[in-house]
């Protein structure tokens, strides 16, 4: 009968099996696409800013040598300062349809988070909540945008037979460029519209200007569900990343009486034109993502970052902000032939959001999940 083990990350060899391992266990699947290897081993190193203030262990399984499956579980000190509840966390979860072998890699990872003293796990997070999160149970038919995931239909199945329990959901919504905003949005965007300028981001002030757009997120997303506000260092590393991508009106920021207090951030799919590159950037992977970048530009493209400082929340204010920063964006994108938007993700107690998104023409398409447990 084949010999099924775990093993600890603990060296190069089986950390470049747990980088690898999705591209065995989605050979098969059209919509799958490799991540890109050095972005992986980047996420996965020392380097990655998550690491200042979280400690994780991962581990690789195999079944007589080979590798099935594979997990993370992490402990954010952040998060245990913010909500004192002794959580933490499952992530990078990818596995052959196998009963016993999930069973294998949940308790390996519920195990060490009882030894540090962690009362409840939820998940999954790769790393954490502000990268790429949720597990996908609904939408399997269409390939994954830039920097969200995918799985196989199987594993919101197994991940309830470890005992594990719907937190919630997150969704993304398809959102066409060329809507055209109801009346009512019109007329509440005129009423406010001698209080607020929009303009695009500076580049001359990129540091300045990163500290601001992180400011104003963490402010706009500080009450939702399990908030943990972006480091500066973790915000600097995502900004520049994206700012070698877009054009400086893919960021849209819109200032009430000379304050900043909305920004909204596009970033071409970058997933269209590297799923051939089978992960690999060495040799030639550089030179066709700057060309295709230049001369085949995507066709579609996502808005990850979002936000209106939250005490206009409550007010008209709120939504004619958000739609401000959305209408802002959509001629950059417009004129850049993009012809598909994803808006992700969206909490669906998100309510606010998820109705201007669908006055604007927009409809959820895939479903992200969240999941708890009691240790």
């Amino acid at each position: 009968m084949p010999q099924l083990q775990i093993h600890p990350l603990e060296s190069r060899a089986s950390s470049r099996a747990f980088i690898r391992l999705p591209q065995h266990l989605y050979r098969d699947d059209p919509n799958w696409i490799c991540p890109l290897y050095i972005e992986q081993k980047e996420r996965f190193s020392d380097k990655n800013p998550f690491f200042e203030h979280a400690r994780w262990r991962a581990w690789i399984a195999t079944r007589d040598g080979r590798p099935v499956g594979r997990i993370s579980a992490q402990i954010d000190e952040l998060h245990l300062q913010r909500y004192r509840d002794d959580t933490g966390h499952f992530g990078c979860l990818e596995a052959e349809d196998d009963p016993e072998l999930f069973r294998l890699l949940f308790a390996t990872a519920e195990d060490w988070l009882r030894s540090q003293g962690m009362r409840r796990v939820t998940g999954p997070f790769n790393l954490s909540i502000n990268e790429e999160c949720g597990l996908l149970v609904d939408g399997f038919d269409t390939p994954p945008r830039i920097m969200m995931g995918h799985a196989r239909p199987y594993y919101g199945q197994a991940v309830e037979q470890q005992g594990y329990r719907k937190a919630i959901d997150l969704l993304a919504y398809h959102q066409p460029p060329d809507f055209t905003a109801p009346k009512v949005m019109r007329r509440l965007a005129d009423k406010v519209a001698g209080r607020v300028r929009l303009r695009h981001l500076d580049r001359s002030r990129l540091e300045q200007e990163l500290e601001l757009l992180r400011d104003i997120f963490n402010d706009a997303w500080s009450e939702n569900w399990g908030f943990v506000p972006f480091t500066k260092a973790e915000f600097t590393e995502i900004g520049k990343a994206m700012t070698l991508l877009i054009d400086d009106d893919f960021v849209q920021i819109a200032e009430v009486d000379g304050e900043a207090a909305a920004m909204l951030i596009v970033l071409p799919n970058i997933n269209e034109i590297i799923r051939d590159l089978d992960g690999r950037l060495l040799p030639f992977g550089w030179l066709k993502l700057l060309w295709r970048l230049k001369v085949r530009y995507p066709r579609s493209a996502r808005i990850p970052l979002m936000g209106v400082r939250s005490k206009y929340h409550f007010s008209r204010l709120g939504p004619a902000l958000a739609f401000l920063v959305t209408e802002a964006a959509r001629q950059p994108v417009l004129d850049r032939g993009i012809e598909d938007m994803e808006m992700s993700w969206i909490l669906e107690t998100n309510s606010g959001m998820r109705n201007i998104i669908e006055a604007l023409g927009g409809t959820a398409y895939k479903t992200y999940r969240l999941y708890e447990k009691a240790l």
